[in-house]
């Protein structure tokens, strides 16, 4: 699992970072499967969490089962350096989102190297919410690892709904577009998980766990 080491959003004065909720349902999707799971991320150790995902209103089973566990806790407090992964040592990779991996992660030469040597491996690669714009600049045989493919990720609506339109350095629904992919949504909220060949994409934070399932399908193919 890669997580996002960004914590600014934008010039608004604001912290961002990753989602409680897309974090905690996909990890303890995997390990109650019986995975190993390793997390990690540019900087390494404890990675900035989003405040607004860590609101009373905003907390789940799965969140609530994370913050009452210690292991976990210090798993997240310790994730790898990035640079040191190699798909070679790992059978799949799914990347969270939360509104900071569209500044680090979506631009990093590391994580896009790393996500096309899984795809090419044979590997499957999945994200869900903001994260499938870390997809932006990866490129298998010279195009878009999206080109024609169906996926999803946040919506344009679900981005004006957060009011952070204008705030983003982009729009995960009209970036999936710009770059050939076959771009599908439910209403706001609700859950969409799609899996086109081994890649898997998710809508929102509500579409974690669907998303974590539609991997370990594949993994189990």
């Amino acid at each position: 699992m890669v997580l996002t080491s960004h914590d600014k959003l934008g010039d608004t004065g604001r912290q961002t970072g990753f989602w409680l909720e897309e974090f905690a349902a996909p990890y303890y999707s995997f390990l109650d499967a019986g995975n190993q799971i390793t997390v990690a991320s540019p900087q390494g150790g404890q990675p900035p969490l989003d405040p607004k995902s860590d609101t009373p209103e905003g907390q789940t089973a799965l969140t609530i089962r994370f913050k009452g566990d210690p292991a976990a806790s210090k798993v997240l407090a310790n994730t790898l350096k990035l640079a040191d992964m190699k798909a070679a040592d790992f059978d799949a990779v799914f990347y969270p989102g939360g509104h900071g991996p569209l500044w680090d992660l979506a631009e990093d030469k590391r994580s896009i190297a790393l996500i096309e040597d899984f795809y090419n491996a044979g590997k499957p690669v999945a994200a869900v919410c903001h994260a499938p714009g870390v997809l932006r600049h990866v490129r298998i045989d010279g195009e878009s690892i999206v080109k024609g493919k169906r996926v999803s990720g946040f919506t344009n609506s679900e981005e004006e709904a957060v009011g952070l339109t204008h705030v983003v350095p982009f729009l995960v629904e009209d970036e999936l577009k710009r770059l050939g992919g076959k771009f599908e949504k439910v209403d706001d909220w609700q859950v969409l998980a799609i899996t086109d060949g081994r890649l898997v994409t998710g809508q929102n934070p509500a579409s974690s766990s669907a998303a974590a399932q539609a991997l370990l399908k594949l993994l189990a193919a």
